[in-house]
């Protein structure tokens, strides 16, 4: 069943109108008709049923909520060295569909591609919307926030768990720092990664001094758009899934 994120507040037994944005999308390019039913999801979060009564324009009925969680345990956001080419948008997509709660990218120090400040906007206005349609095709509850931050002011984030995906670590055999970081049961986590240059020793300085932790992300070394992914995977197996094992 399709879901949609709507601005309205949503509330079981009522009609509402939607956005002429998700009419196009559920109309024109779905072909769903009156009496189909989708997805709802309002700024509260909250998912609902609802039955379409009329397609032009589009409204609908609020059925009932849905109760079933689609949101990681962990807030986890993710601090990427921008890349090269198209592969923020690969790792938006993802990221989404794995459950981050945050995407942002930053300017570091050895990356061979850089943002400049006048297309910034236009960059975070394309991937905003990649996360959207990445939110809806996997049934999430919100859509991340996707944007960009700086050294400085990643220095001054503050979360339960704070990590550095670092190759480094990787290569020095390092195993055990994010199971470790998962174990105490973060609300929060962030995770920086580097860009295809990888991080250079002054930001991973920088960042220690900040309280971020470098860790391994397994034996082997990640690509830039892998590492994020696999993190995310790992945080899910080991907060969610071998949580109910343990339950």
């Amino acid at each position: 069943m399709n879901r949609f994120f709507t601005s309205q507040t949503l509330q079981a037994n009522r009609a509402v109108a939607l956005e002429a944005s998700i009419q196009k999308h559920a109309i024109s390019v779905l072909r769903l008709r009156e009496g189909d039913q989708i997805e709802l999801v309002g700024p509260d979060a909250q998912p609902y049923l609802a039955t379409i009564l009329s397609s032009a324009p589009l409204h609908v009925q609020i059925d009932t909520p849905i109760a079933r969680p689609t949101e990681l345990p962990v807030q986890v956001r993710l601090i990427c060295g921008v890349p090269k080419g198209d592969k923020a948008d690969l790792i938006v997509q993802k990221a989404t569909e794995l459950g981050a709660a945050t995407i942002s990218f930053f300017n570091s120090q050895w990356a061979t591609a850089k943002w400049a400040p006048n297309r910034v906007a236009k960059k975070l206005s394309r991937l905003q919307a990649i996360a959207q349609g990445a939110a809806e095709q996997s049934h999430r509850c919100v859509v991340p926030a996707v944007d960009v931050v700086t050294l400085n002011e990643m220095t001054k984030l503050q979360a339960d768990a704070k990590l550095i995906a670092y190759e480094e670590s990787a290569k020095a055999g390092e195993t055990a720092g994010l199971v470790k970081a998962i174990a105490t049961r973060p609300h929060t986590l962030i995770a920086v990664f580097g860009p295809e240059g990888g991080l250079s020793p002054a930001e991973v300085s920088t960042l220690q001094d900040a309280g971020f932790l470098p860790v391994g992300l397994g034996p082997r070394i990640l690509r830039t758009e892998t590492a994020p992914l696999y993190l995310l995977s790992a945080v899910s197996v080991l907060s969610e899934l071998q949580g109910e094992k343990n339950e």
